[in-house]
């Protein structure tokens, strides 16, 4: 694979969370990029509601 085309792209760090303003040079994937705290926290902010609204709502309407 020849990396001729690589030069007109701009420079992407798969670990910044914001996106670059054109193409990334290469696809990065969620399971293979690191995760920064706010993401991590904001998952699992996201999780404890769907438990609660699961299992929680149930319980209080009975």
């Amino acid at each position: 694979m020849s990396d001729e085309h690589d030069e007109d792209r701009p420079a992407y760090d798969p670990t910044e969370p914001t996106p670059p303003s054109r193409e990334p040079p290469r696809r990065s994937t969620a399971p293979q990029s690191t995760y920064t705290t706010s993401q991590v926290a904001m998952g699992w902010a996201i999780a404890v509601t769907g438990v609660v609204l699961t299992f929680g709502l149930p319980v209080l309407v009975a």
